[in-house]
């Protein structure tokens, strides 16, 4: 488990001009900037000298504070938490679903052709927001899992690659993930973006299970997989934010 320890306050603020902490591990062998959220944390071997730290973090300090003004651009244009009526409109693919709100004795969602039917159970002890956007998570985090095994499977087929798992979650700085192993993850919200978004996506990740980085190469394989992912990668760049129930 990597150990975290924060500078001093005279090492942070007034010197770079942001906060960071540092994270050392045994396990790592360089020495890295992290920023995540507007949040900045160094990444070093267990014993990397302090001085060296501070002398790479003051070399690297202008990127770091153009990452942040351009991360905190994107959490300011985050919408407020939505918030769930009779009626309401629901982004799927290229579709729109109506919630309809009933009550029963427990719990439940289903689609009926475009709507989405939730019912609320007085027995769970969450209030009717938070029940409706738990139940929505649930049917979107399924439906995810198949669409996007779905879709996965299909793209590793026309490109002779194999894909040795599919997961999805919820998760703030990544769409997808592809791992050294084949493993591929993806956030379940990405089915609240066009159809052409989703297929991007799993293009890009799917492309990684043969190049583990952003080469020319890789670059050429998702054009090859998903001609319009120039467009599309604009589009999630600028619209990602908005993504989310």
């Amino acid at each position: 488990m990597d150990e975290i320890i924060g500078l001093k306050k005279s090492a942070s603020p007034a010197e770079f001009g942001f906060e960071f902490s540092i994270a050392r591990s045994a396990r790592r062998r360089t020495v890295s900037i992290e920023v995540r959220a507007a949040k900045v944390v160094v990444r070093a071997p267990l014993n990397t000298a302090k001085s060296f730290l501070l002398a790479f973090l003051q070399q690297k300090a202008p990127w770091v504070r153009a990452k942040i003004a351009e991360q905190q651009v994107v959490i300011a244009a985050q919408p407020e938490q939505a918030s769930y009526g009779q009626g309401s409109q629901l982004t799927f693919l290229n579709e729109s679903l109506r919630l309809v709100i009933g009550r029963g004795p427990r719990a439940a969602i289903a689609r009926v052709g475009q709507e989405l039917h939730v019912l609320l159970s007085a027995r769970v002890r969450m209030t009717e927001q938070e029940q409706i956007r738990t139940l929505l998570a649930r049917w979107y985090q399924q439906q995810a899992l198949q669409i996007l095994t779905h879709k996965t499977a299909n793209l590793c087929a026309r490109a002779g690659l194999v894909c040795s798992s599919v997961k999805v979650r919820a998760t703030r700085s990544k769409w997808g993930h592809c791992t050294s192993k084949g493993a591929i993850q993806y956030n379940w919200q990405i089915l609240l973006a066009p159809e052409a978004i989703v297929d991007y996506l799993v293009a890009h990740e799917v492309s990684h299970l043969r190049h583990q980085n952003h080469s020319a190469e890789f670059w050429a394989l998702v054009t090859s997989l998903c001609p319009s992912c120039k467009t599309d990668r604009a589009w999630l760049k600028a619209n990602g934010a908005r993504l989310c129930l």
